[in-house]
């Protein structure tokens, strides 16, 4: 067995479940299982939001460890379960390294997307159903709507400007909901500015980040629980900084 080689199946099978949202405790115990069914039964990770140590010891009674840094957290739960899966059939199969590399490799290189319009009706839907349920009307419900998909073409045309940062992301996509919500207001089509605003901008909430740091809490995982709710925490302050900025400019206009 080349545990060189095993290693590095386990670390890029860990990085990429963390990319997509996986929670501290699930990657380690993937790991783990999947390590342990190769044969290394004294394997030992250490995982937090941005970092991922992995050991071993190899045939020859010498340590073997790696580190790897995540670098990018999205929330794909889509590309996660075909993660998990692949796990599981590695675990109950054990088929060789090279195999389990390329099946790993095949799962991001074929992977379904959505089209660009599944998502553009995504946004539109989410905040025309959410706009009626904080006291919308129709109209209301529509330019929710609108507010929506201002902030999918904020997301990827404006996002870019802010790079990786997420704060700033939220930041530019929320500033661009509240413009397009109070224009909408002016231009007559809606009518309660706050409903549509609130409704729209619910689609920047992190409320699965949040979930996913208390479940980390009550884990154990404390250092990843804390940092994962201090950037829900941050995003929120994104989302109201954004909306204010927005409502200022709106007003001196």
């Amino acid at each position: 067995m080349d545990h060189h080689s095993l290693l590095n199946l386990a670390t890029e099978l860990a990085r990429h479940m963390m990319e997509c949202g996986a929670e501290i405790y699930r990657v380690e115990d993937s790991v783990l299982r999947l390590m342990r069914a190769y044969g290394a039964r004294d394997a030992q990770i250490f995982a937090i939001p941005n970092c991922i140590t992995i050991s071993l010891t190899s045939e020859t009674g010498e340590p073997v460890t790696r580190l790897c840094r995540v670098a990018s957290h999205s929330t794909d739960l889509d590309c996660l379960e075909l993660c998990n899966d692949l796990c599981r059939r590695l675990c109950e199969q054990t088929p060789p390294v090279e195999q389990a590399h390329k099946e790993l490799a095949d799962i991001f290189r074929h992977r379904p997307r959505f089209h660009p319009l599944a998502v553009m009706l995504g946004h539109f839907l989410i905040g025309a159903f959410f706009t009626p349920f904080f006291g919308g009307g129709l109209l209301d419900a529509l330019c929710g709507g609108l507010c929506g998909l201002a902030i999918y073409f904020a997301n990827r045309f404006l996002a870019p400007l802010a790079g990786p940062n997420v704060f700033f992301r939220t930041l530019l996509a929320a500033a661009a909901s509240s413009l397009a919500a109070q224009l909408l207001v002016y231009a007559g089509i809606g009518q309660q500015i706050d409903t549509i605003t609130i409704g729209a901008l619910m689609i920047l909430v992190p409320g699965v980040s949040l979930t996913t740091a208390m479940r980390e809490v009550m884990a154990g995982d404390l250092v990843s629980g804390v940092s994962r709710t201090a950037e829900s925490i941050l995003s929120a302050t994104a989302i109201a900084l954004g909306t204010g900025a927005a409502m200022f400019l709106g007003g001196l206009l």
